[in-house]
């Protein structure tokens, strides 16, 4: 169990991406904790600029904080706009701990990304497969980003002495997920093509790949609480996995998607659309071991998912909350 204890308890939090998918589902978590949640709007501080980001936590000076924000997008995407997936996020994970750790904040956690991971990293995947092999080509771009995030943690802590942690969590969804037609991550993706070709009453829906990749999917409240959780009971230089232990192949999720929507038409599965890592089932048992463990089940989140979608839930950001794919 957790030999670690970090007391909320009237503690200033700041989380950055409050509006994103995991920012959003991390508030709704830390309002049951005795603790002050801190967010910054982006049209009166923009993360990407270094200036407006050292003077919000300058007049703000949270005790701790949570950066869940980040420039993220699926596969399409991530091929479309490389420099945009490597410097805005490099820009965002510099601003915000260099100054929290300028400002005397001596407890932050990054969230970082499965894909960080080598592409044909020994299953399950382990925190010492990072940097052990090349990374999967469709989205390194944003691996690379978010590694050097989680190295930017464990340089503060080795020269500075700072007590900042990282979490690799593995594909999410659920409510506050982006919908985008285009550059949406596969369960949002697949949600808003099947809803649609429902109401089109279309014979098929496309799924990009040959639906043989294997992915385990967490529920972001899951992963909200596994933050918390974290916070709480978690102090190593090593960043640590998040995910269910448990995995689908997309040819079977996207049947699960369908049958949560109640489309009925065929799945016909694009070849000529990249597949992405063949395999990404992380290693949790460090995680695990401490004593935390995830909730909702693909039967249970997918319907959530889906009314948050129907509900007008979902959202076109440019720089939201992280999440993998």
């Amino acid at each position: 169990m957790c030999p670690f204890n970090y007391d909320l308890t009237g503690k200033k939090v700041f989380v950055a991406g409050h509006r994103g998918m995991v920012g959003s589902a991390i508030v709704r978590r830390l309002a049951t904790e005795d603790c002050e949640i801190l967010t910054a709007e982006r049209k009166d501080t923009d993360l990407l600029n270094e200036e407006q980001t050292r003077r919000w936590l300058e007049r703000h000076r949270p005790d701790t904080v949570v950066l869940a924000a980040a420039k993220v997008g699926g596969i399409g995407a991530n091929n479309a706009l490389p420099v945009d997936f490597l410097c805005e996020n490099m820009r965002i994970q510099l601003n915000v701990i260099q100054s929290s750790h300028a400002v005397g904040v001596d407890r932050l956690l990054f969230l970082g990304s499965s894909c960080i991971y080598p592409k044909f990293a020994k299953q399950p995947i382990n925190e010492d497969s990072l940097l052990s092999g090349a990374l999967e080509p469709t989205n390194e771009w944003y691996a690379i980003a978010k590694i050097a995030g989680l190295k930017m943690c464990q340089a503060y802590r080795q020269q500075f002495g700072r007590d900042y942690i990282s979490a690799m969590p593995t594909n999410l969804y659920g409510p506050g997920d982006n919908y985008h037609p285009e550059h949406s991550h596969v369960p949002a993706a697949l949600l808003r093509r099947f809803h649609e070709a429902k109401l089109a009453d279309a014979p098929s829906v496309a799924v990009w790949g040959t639906g043989t990749p294997l992915r385990e999917f967490l529920y972001v409240d899951d992963m909200a609480d596994a933050c918390v959780f974290l916070l709480k009971h978690y102090s190593e230089r090593e960043p640590i996995n998040v995910g269910t232990g448990d995995e689908v192949s997309i040819g079977q999720f996207a049947a699960m998607v369908a049958e949560a929507v109640g489309y009925l038409g065929k799945l016909e599965f694009d070849t000529s659309k990249p597949d992405g890592t063949p395999r990404k089932l992380l290693d949790c048992s460090r995680l695990l071991s401490l004593g935390w463990k995830p909730k909702t089940s693909l039967q249970e989140g997918l319907p959530k998912a889906l009314h948050d979608f129907l509900d007008g839930g979902g959202r076109h950001l440019h720089v939201t909350s992280d999440a993998a794919e």
